[in-house]
Protein backbone atom coordinates (compact mmCIF):
# COMPACT_ATOMS: atom_id res chain seq x y z
CA UNK A 1 0.00 0.00 0.00
CA UNK A 2 1.57 3.69 -1.47
CA UNK A 3 1.70 6.30 1.60
CA UNK A 4 -1.15 8.07 -0.09
CA UNK A 5 -3.19 5.09 0.39
CA UNK A 6 -2.09 4.95 3.78
CA UNK A 7 -3.45 8.59 4.64
CA UNK A 8 -6.43 8.33 2.41
CA UNK A 9 -7.68 5.09 5.35
CA UNK A 10 -6.36 7.19 8.20
CA UNK A 11 -8.87 10.26 6.78
CA UNK A 12 -11.68 7.69 6.24
CA UNK A 13 -11.06 6.06 9.66
CA UNK A 14 -10.95 9.31 11.10
CA UNK A 15 -13.18 10.62 14.12
CA UNK A 16 -16.58 12.64 13.76
CA UNK A 17 -17.29 15.95 14.18
CA UNK A 18 -18.49 15.45 17.33
CA UNK A 19 -15.74 12.63 18.25
CA UNK A 20 -13.42 15.72 17.44
CA UNK A 21 -15.24 18.20 19.58
CA UNK A 22 -15.43 16.18 22.61
CA UNK A 23 -11.66 15.48 22.24
CA UNK A 24 -10.52 18.85 21.90
CA UNK A 25 -13.23 19.60 25.08
CA UNK A 26 -12.21 17.04 27.30
CA UNK A 27 -8.21 19.08 26.96
CA UNK A 28 -9.88 22.09 28.34
CA UNK A 29 -9.51 21.83 31.97
CA UNK A 30 -11.27 24.56 33.28
CA UNK A 31 -14.51 23.37 31.43
CA UNK A 32 -13.89 19.91 32.41
CA UNK A 33 -13.22 20.78 36.45
CA UNK A 34 -16.52 23.21 35.63
CA UNK A 35 -18.76 20.65 34.37
CA UNK A 36 -17.89 18.66 37.25
CA UNK A 37 -18.33 20.82 39.81
CA UNK A 38 -22.11 21.98 38.02
CA UNK A 39 -22.83 17.87 38.58
CA UNK A 40 -21.76 17.55 41.76
CA UNK A 41 -24.30 20.73 42.63
CA UNK A 42 -27.44 19.51 40.49
CA UNK A 43 -27.13 15.81 42.61
CA UNK A 44 -26.80 17.38 45.32
CA UNK A 45 -29.76 19.41 44.91
CA UNK A 46 -31.77 16.69 43.24
CA UNK A 47 -30.87 13.74 45.23
CA UNK A 48 -29.38 15.53 48.48
CA UNK A 49 -32.71 15.91 50.56
CA UNK A 50 -33.93 12.61 49.99
CA UNK A 51 -30.29 10.77 50.27
CA UNK A 52 -29.36 12.56 53.27
CA UNK A 53 -33.16 12.81 54.87
CA UNK A 54 -33.58 16.26 54.98
CA UNK A 55 -36.59 18.54 56.24
CA UNK A 56 -36.73 22.27 55.07
CA UNK A 57 -40.35 22.32 56.03
CA UNK A 58 -40.63 21.33 59.79
CA UNK A 59 -40.53 24.64 61.55
CA UNK A 60 -38.63 24.55 64.99
CA UNK A 61 -39.87 28.71 66.24
CA UNK A 62 -37.94 27.35 69.48
CA UNK A 63 -34.86 28.23 67.10
CA UNK A 64 -34.40 30.56 65.02
CA UNK A 65 -31.78 31.90 62.71
CA UNK A 66 -29.36 28.99 64.37
CA UNK A 67 -25.82 29.17 63.73
CA UNK A 68 -24.43 25.76 62.00
CA UNK A 69 -23.90 23.41 63.83
CA UNK A 70 -23.41 19.60 63.55
CA UNK A 71 -27.46 19.23 63.39
CA UNK A 72 -27.58 21.59 60.89
CA UNK A 73 -24.80 22.42 59.03
CA UNK A 74 -26.33 25.73 57.29
CA UNK A 75 -28.17 26.70 60.68
CA UNK A 76 -31.77 27.40 60.50
CA UNK A 77 -33.87 30.05 59.31
CA UNK A 78 -36.49 32.82 60.75
CA UNK A 79 -38.75 29.40 61.50
CA UNK A 80 -36.48 27.25 62.82
CA UNK A 81 -36.22 25.54 59.54
CA UNK A 82 -32.96 23.34 58.46
CA UNK A 83 -31.22 26.16 56.08
CA UNK A 84 -29.14 22.95 54.03
CA UNK A 85 -32.95 21.30 53.39
CA UNK A 86 -33.84 25.20 51.99
CA UNK A 87 -30.70 25.33 50.02
CA UNK A 88 -30.99 22.36 48.05
CA UNK A 89 -35.01 22.86 47.55
CA UNK A 90 -34.09 26.31 46.33
CA UNK A 91 -31.39 25.25 43.86
CA UNK A 92 -34.07 22.53 42.57
CA UNK A 93 -36.45 25.51 41.42
CA UNK A 94 -33.57 27.52 39.83
CA UNK A 95 -32.32 24.47 38.02
CA UNK A 96 -35.58 23.86 36.83
CA UNK A 97 -36.83 27.37 36.30
CA UNK A 98 -33.59 27.88 33.92
CA UNK A 99 -34.04 24.70 31.95
CA UNK A 100 -37.53 24.96 31.11
CA UNK A 101 -37.26 29.01 30.26
CA UNK A 102 -34.02 27.93 28.62
CA UNK A 103 -36.17 25.59 26.26
CA UNK A 104 -38.91 27.98 25.76
CA UNK A 105 -36.50 30.74 24.51
CA UNK A 106 -34.85 27.79 21.99
CA UNK A 107 -37.74 26.71 20.71
CA UNK A 108 -38.90 30.42 19.66
CA UNK A 109 -35.80 31.23 18.62
CA UNK A 110 -34.84 28.68 16.58
CA UNK A 111 -37.65 28.40 14.17
CA UNK A 112 -37.91 32.47 14.25
CA UNK A 113 -34.84 32.37 12.91
CA UNK A 114 -34.66 29.27 10.55
CA UNK A 115 -37.70 30.58 9.06
CA UNK A 116 -36.50 34.39 8.87
CA UNK A 117 -33.43 33.21 7.70
CA UNK A 118 -34.25 30.34 5.35
CA UNK A 119 -37.29 32.23 3.19
CA UNK A 120 -35.17 35.83 3.41
CA UNK A 121 -36.68 38.83 1.44
CA UNK A 122 -39.74 40.17 2.92
CA UNK A 123 -40.33 37.95 5.45
CA UNK A 124 -37.02 38.35 7.05
CA UNK A 125 -37.09 41.89 7.10
CA UNK A 126 -40.08 41.89 8.92
CA UNK A 127 -39.21 39.24 10.93
CA UNK A 128 -36.43 41.20 12.13
CA UNK A 129 -37.06 44.47 12.32
CA UNK A 130 -39.54 43.24 15.10
CA UNK A 131 -36.52 41.59 17.03
CA UNK A 132 -34.79 44.96 16.60
CA UNK A 133 -37.60 46.32 18.07
CA UNK A 134 -37.46 44.15 21.12
CA UNK A 135 -33.90 44.72 21.51
CA UNK A 136 -34.72 48.10 22.26
CA UNK A 137 -36.69 47.67 25.04
CA UNK A 138 -34.98 46.42 28.34
CA UNK A 139 -35.08 42.35 29.20
CA UNK A 140 -36.39 43.43 32.62
CA UNK A 141 -39.13 45.52 31.65
CA UNK A 142 -40.70 43.13 29.68
CA UNK A 143 -40.31 40.21 32.43
CA UNK A 144 -41.66 42.48 34.89
CA UNK A 145 -44.75 43.08 32.41
CA UNK A 146 -44.95 39.86 31.57
CA UNK A 147 -44.94 38.96 35.20
CA UNK A 148 -47.78 41.77 35.92
CA UNK A 149 -50.25 40.19 33.78
CA UNK A 150 -50.92 36.96 36.54
CA UNK A 151 -52.20 37.47 39.95
CA UNK A 152 -50.21 37.14 42.68
CA UNK A 153 -51.29 33.55 43.59
CA UNK A 154 -50.46 32.53 39.90
CA UNK A 155 -46.58 34.84 39.72
CA UNK A 156 -45.41 32.13 42.50
CA UNK A 157 -46.37 29.07 40.30
CA UNK A 158 -43.56 28.13 37.92
CA UNK A 159 -45.13 27.93 34.75
CA UNK A 160 -45.77 32.34 34.60
CA UNK A 161 -41.53 32.45 35.67
CA UNK A 162 -40.50 30.35 33.32
CA UNK A 163 -42.77 31.71 30.28
CA UNK A 164 -41.97 34.86 30.91
CA UNK A 165 -38.43 34.87 31.13
CA UNK A 166 -38.04 32.11 28.13
CA UNK A 167 -40.47 34.93 26.18
CA UNK A 168 -37.84 37.62 26.66
CA UNK A 169 -34.65 35.18 26.42
CA UNK A 170 -35.29 34.32 22.44
CA UNK A 171 -34.13 37.27 20.64
CA UNK A 172 -29.84 36.29 20.53
CA UNK A 173 -30.61 33.08 19.42
CA UNK A 174 -33.07 33.92 16.36
CA UNK A 175 -29.94 36.41 15.17
CA UNK A 176 -27.51 33.78 15.72
CA UNK A 177 -29.88 30.74 13.96
CA UNK A 178 -30.43 33.29 11.23
CA UNK A 179 -26.93 33.91 10.25
CA UNK A 180 -26.29 30.41 10.34
CA UNK A 181 -29.55 29.75 7.90
CA UNK A 182 -28.50 32.45 5.63
CA UNK A 183 -24.91 30.86 5.30
CA UNK A 184 -26.58 27.08 4.24
CA UNK A 185 -29.95 27.75 2.56
CA UNK A 186 -27.56 28.07 -1.08
CA UNK A 187 -25.82 25.33 -0.49
CA UNK A 188 -25.64 22.44 -2.73
CA UNK A 189 -27.62 19.66 -0.38
CA UNK A 190 -30.31 22.02 0.32
CA UNK A 191 -30.83 22.39 -3.86
CA UNK A 192 -30.65 18.53 -3.90
CA UNK A 193 -33.28 18.51 -1.15
CA UNK A 194 -35.12 21.08 -3.20
CA UNK A 195 -34.55 19.07 -6.54
CA UNK A 196 -36.26 15.97 -5.09
CA UNK A 197 -39.58 17.36 -3.93
CA UNK A 198 -38.85 18.45 -0.30
CA UNK A 199 -41.26 20.53 1.49
CA UNK A 200 -39.71 23.75 3.23
CA UNK A 201 -40.88 22.43 6.79
CA UNK A 202 -38.43 19.18 5.85
CA UNK A 203 -35.90 20.92 4.46
CA UNK A 204 -35.97 23.37 7.87
CA UNK A 205 -36.02 20.56 10.10
CA UNK A 206 -34.00 17.60 8.70
CA UNK A 207 -31.35 19.66 6.78
CA UNK A 208 -30.68 23.06 7.96
CA UNK A 209 -31.63 22.87 11.91
CA UNK A 210 -29.12 19.86 12.05
CA UNK A 211 -25.96 21.70 10.77
CA UNK A 212 -26.98 24.77 12.91
CA UNK A 213 -27.00 22.50 16.32
CA UNK A 214 -23.08 23.66 17.43
CA UNK A 215 -23.93 27.34 18.01
CA UNK A 216 -27.41 26.40 19.46
CA UNK A 217 -25.90 24.15 21.51
CA UNK A 218 -23.59 26.45 22.55
CA UNK A 219 -25.81 29.55 23.03
CA UNK A 220 -27.83 27.47 25.55
CA UNK A 221 -25.60 26.53 28.05
CA UNK A 222 -24.92 30.36 28.17
CA UNK A 223 -28.62 30.87 28.44
CA UNK A 224 -29.14 29.29 31.72
CA UNK A 225 -26.81 31.40 33.63
CA UNK A 226 -28.80 34.29 32.15
CA UNK A 227 -32.06 32.67 33.38
CA UNK A 228 -30.62 31.78 36.72
CA UNK A 229 -29.76 35.29 37.40
CA UNK A 230 -33.14 36.98 35.91
CA UNK A 231 -35.19 34.56 38.10
CA UNK A 232 -33.00 35.70 40.88
CA UNK A 233 -33.45 39.00 40.54
CA UNK A 234 -36.71 38.56 39.88
CA UNK A 235 -37.23 37.07 43.55
CA UNK A 236 -35.27 39.70 44.96
CA UNK A 237 -37.95 42.40 43.82
CA UNK A 238 -41.01 39.87 45.41
CA UNK A 239 -41.81 38.40 41.65
CA UNK A 240 -40.18 35.34 41.46
CA UNK A 241 -40.99 31.56 42.80
CA UNK A 242 -41.46 30.67 46.80
CA UNK A 243 -38.80 28.95 47.35
CA UNK A 244 -34.94 29.85 44.82
CA UNK A 245 -31.77 30.75 45.09
CA UNK A 246 -32.79 33.76 44.50
CA UNK A 247 -35.36 34.67 46.86
CA UNK A 248 -33.08 32.96 49.94
CA UNK A 249 -30.25 35.99 49.05
CA UNK A 250 -33.44 38.25 49.15
CA UNK A 251 -34.47 37.09 52.20
CA UNK A 252 -30.73 37.20 53.83
CA UNK A 253 -30.36 40.38 53.02
CA UNK A 254 -33.51 41.89 55.34
CA UNK A 255 -31.56 39.99 58.43
CA UNK A 256 -28.06 40.47 57.62
CA UNK A 257 -27.25 44.06 59.17
CA UNK A 258 -24.82 46.04 61.37
CA UNK A 259 -26.72 45.19 64.77
CA UNK A 260 -27.29 41.38 63.75
CA UNK A 261 -24.90 39.72 61.46
CA UNK A 262 -27.08 36.09 60.39
CA UNK A 263 -23.96 35.45 57.91
CA UNK A 264 -24.45 31.81 56.88
CA UNK A 265 -28.03 33.00 55.28
CA UNK A 266 -26.58 34.76 53.27
CA UNK A 267 -23.20 33.36 51.88
CA UNK A 268 -24.60 29.44 51.18
CA UNK A 269 -27.18 30.17 48.80
CA UNK A 270 -24.37 33.08 47.31
CA UNK A 271 -22.00 30.39 46.91
CA UNK A 272 -23.55 27.76 45.74
CA UNK A 273 -25.46 30.37 42.96
CA UNK A 274 -22.20 31.99 42.22
CA UNK A 275 -20.50 28.18 41.66
CA UNK A 276 -23.31 27.35 39.46
CA UNK A 277 -23.04 30.55 37.30
CA UNK A 278 -19.08 30.39 37.21
CA UNK A 279 -19.33 26.84 36.07
CA UNK A 280 -21.91 27.14 33.38
CA UNK A 281 -19.87 30.21 31.63
CA UNK A 282 -16.69 28.05 31.56
CA UNK A 283 -18.84 25.35 30.33
CA UNK A 284 -20.17 26.97 27.89
CA UNK A 285 -16.92 28.48 27.22
CA UNK A 286 -15.56 25.01 26.65
CA UNK A 287 -18.25 24.26 24.49
CA UNK A 288 -17.91 27.58 21.92
CA UNK A 289 -13.82 26.27 21.79
CA UNK A 290 -14.14 22.88 20.68
CA UNK A 291 -17.27 23.17 18.25
CA UNK A 292 -16.08 26.03 16.64
CA UNK A 293 -14.09 24.79 13.82
CA UNK A 294 -12.05 28.16 13.46
CA UNK A 295 -10.98 27.64 17.05
CA UNK A 296 -9.39 24.22 15.98
CA UNK A 297 -5.90 23.07 17.28
CA UNK A 298 -3.54 20.67 16.31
Amino acid sequence: MSAADTVETKAVKGTSLWQDAMRRLRKNQAAIISLIVLVIIVLLCFLGPTVLGLDGETQNTANPNARPTGEHIMGTDKLGRDYFARVLQGGQMSFLIALCATAVSLFIGVFYGAIAGYYGGLTDNIMMRIVDFLYGVPYMFLVILIMLLFTDKDRNNPIPVFAALGAVQWLTMARIVRGQVLSLRNQEFIEAARAMGASDARIITRHVLPNCIGPIVVYATLTIPAVILLESFLSFLGLGLELSWGLLVAEAIEVVNPIRMDWWLLVFPSILLGLTLLSLNFVGDGLRDALDPKRKRA
